[in-house]
């Protein structure tokens, strides 16, 4: 942290105690109010932390827009991880939360008790898992919206592959939270597949791909993500695999979701969905 006044350095250090606070939303909440007064200061590690807090929704409303207004304003100040997630998160915005502007408090966010169980797997999974890692729901929340992909369909597919455990490491050498093996690691430029935010990227940006590439099909895409698209191709739909078609329906049972929206983003579509020998 660079040097800053003696009140700046604490309401920065008091905001740091309070994001540790086991609470989900007032600790959070309380810690943006001395972030907001910091950054009103001129404080550019209160604007970037203020930024982190908004991109992941901790303790205030999730904004990406009021994210990257924060990120940049700390960013053109010279902040080093402010730039780094400019570049992460990839808008840009001039939406400023008026506690930056103006000695207001910042609006309060959702904590996850607020979110009622809709019903879905997923929604009663989530609702039983330990508090201990829940901090991955909301990692995956921000990253999966950013990339235009369903954090609940990522979510299932990490209660799926590894149960929320970091580490995980699978007898085919699959690792971390979505279970990447060295190829796909490589593919999707992931140095680390225990560190796991880069695991996560790696992982949506695989799935991304396969949305793409089977053009929304849900049950395609996660046969290809757990048997490779090659796989997928070769048989033209699911795999008689029974691991493959065991796991397809876990995920599903999470999820239940049979379609997604989609890019260009595989710039080809596969031969699984085009007709054979021209039949319809």
């Amino acid at each position: 942290m660079v040097h800053e006044p003696a009140a700046v350095s604490s309401l920065i250090e008091q905001a740091q105690s309070l994001e540790r606070s086991t609470n989900d939303l007032d600790g959070p909440w309380q810690a943006a109010t001395r972030y907001c007064e910091a950054s009103r200061l001129g404080s550019t590690e209160a604007q970037y932390r203020l930024g982190m807090l908004f991109a992941f929704g901790r303790g205030v409303p999730e904004s990406r827009e009021m994210a990257a207004s924060l990120f940049s304003l700390a960013a053109s100040q010279g902040h080093v991880q402010a730039q780094n997630m400019l570049e992460t998160i990839r808008i840009t915005s001039t939406l400023l939360p008026n506690c930056v502007l103006e000695a207001v408090a910042p609006e309060k966010g959702l904590s996850p008790n607020d979110f009622a169980a809709s019903g879905a797997g997923i929604d009663r999974f989530l609702a039983g898992l330990p508090k201990s890692r829940r901090w991955v729901v909301d990692l995956v929340g921000p990253l999966a919206r950013w990339n235009a992909v369903d954090p609940k369909l990522i979510l299932s597919i990490i209660a799926t592959e590894s149960n929320f455990q970091i580490q995980a490491k699978s007898p085919k050498a699959a690792m971390g939270l979505m279970q990447l093996i060295p190829e796909t690691a490589e593919r999707f430029n992931v140095g680390n597949a225990y560190n796991a935010t880069q695991n996560i990227k790696g992982g949506l940006a695989y799935v991304r791909w396969l949305l793409s590439y089977y053009r929304g099909d849900v049950r395609l895409a996660l046969a290809a993500y757990n048997a490779g698209e090659g796989t997928v191709d070769r048989y033209r739909g699911m795999p008689p695999y029974k691991e493959t078609r065991q796991y397809v329906q876990r995920v599903m049972a999470l999820y239940g979701r049979a379609t997604h929206p989609f890019d260009d983003r595989a710039g080809k579509v596969s031969p699984s969905l085009k007709p054979v020998h021209g039949k319809p």
